[in-house]
Formats: C-alpha cells, sequence, structure tokens
C-alpha cells in the first residue's frame, strides 16, 4: 500500500472520525493516527494478498490503539490475532470462536466466522467478529473477508 493511498486514508478517516460525537481531539488523532500507523505496520508482514489480510487486521488494531486496548498490544499478540483470524477464516466453523493467547503478556481473544457465502460475481466471502481482552477490558470489531482467485483471503471491511 502507498503512502499517498495511506495519507489519503488518514485524511479520509480523521474527517469520518471528527464528527463522532462524544470522542475528544486526543481520542479522535489518536484513532485515525493509529489506523494509519497500524496500516503500515501490518503491511510489512506476509506478501502478496496476504500482506493484504495483515494491512486489514493492522489498520483495525491501530484505530483500536486510540483507546486503552490496542495501546497495550504488543507485536506478538498481533501476530498471534493476525494467525488465528487466517486460520478462523480459513478452516473455522461458522460460529465457533476460534481462539489465541500471549502467554507472555496474558492478552487475548478470539475471532468467531460466520457462514461463508457466494458474491454475485461467483467471489466467497465471510463475514467474523474478533475479540480481544486486555486487562479485563474487552474490545470487539466485526468485518468481511473475500476469498481471491489464489486461496488466499482479504479483509474488504
Amino acid at each position: 500500500m502507498n503512502m499517498l493511498k495511506m495519507g489519503l486514508a488518514g485524511v479520509l478517516a480523521f474527517g469520518l472520525v471528527a464528527c463522532e460525537p462524544g470522542a475528544g481531539p486526543k481520542q479522535q488523532i489518536g484513532t485515525v493516527g493509529g489506523a494509519v500507523a497500524g496500516g503500515l505496520a501490518g503491511s510489512a508482514f506476509g506478501s502478496g494478498s496476504g500482506r493484504l489480510v495483515a494491512v486489514g487486521i493492522g489498520t483495525l488494531l491501530g484505530a483500536m490503539a486510540g483507546g486503552e486496548v490496542g495501546r497495550s498490544l504488543d507485536r506478538a499478540d498481533r501476530l498471534y490475532l493476525e494467525r488465528t483470524t487466517g486460520h478462523a477464516l480459513e478452516y473455522g466453523p461458522s460460529g465457533v470462536a476460534q481462539t489465541w493467547q500471549n502467554p507472555d503478556s496474558g492478552h487475548y481473544g478470539a475471532v468467531t466466522p460466520k457462514p461463508a457465502y457466494q458474491t454475485p460475481q461467483g467471489q466467497f466471502c465471510r463475514e467474523y467478529q474478533q475479540t480481544i481482552t486486555v486487562g479485563g477490558q474487552r474490545e470487539q470489531a466485526y468485518g468481511t473477508a473475500c476469498r481471491n482467485a489464489d486461496g488466499s483471503w482479504r479483509i474488504v471491511s
């Protein structure tokens, strides 16, 4: 992902976050900055279209970094989450949580895939739910990933 696209995404994200009621300036800036930084960091993992999953997860985790939970995740936590997400999308039964836990940090989470479906264009996709718990605080996010022609998964939302 090139810097221009990441910069544009950051500007657009800031515009959307700025409209969020109840969010203070530090939270807004932290969320947008975290999303951009997380996307860039995620792009360092994997190769080819597998990198897209890492970018999506990095962006999600980066956005969460504006809050208390995301700030506490370390690199190993992110790797556990990335691997678990890939495994859940590929092999996980629908509705069954695939869990991860970092024994060093004590942080843990789960990825629960929904049933696969086929788009009108013939692409197979799955919605999923991610939860991350750090220090007793739980954060939850939802997304959709679609299978690429090479068999890898790409996060689309």
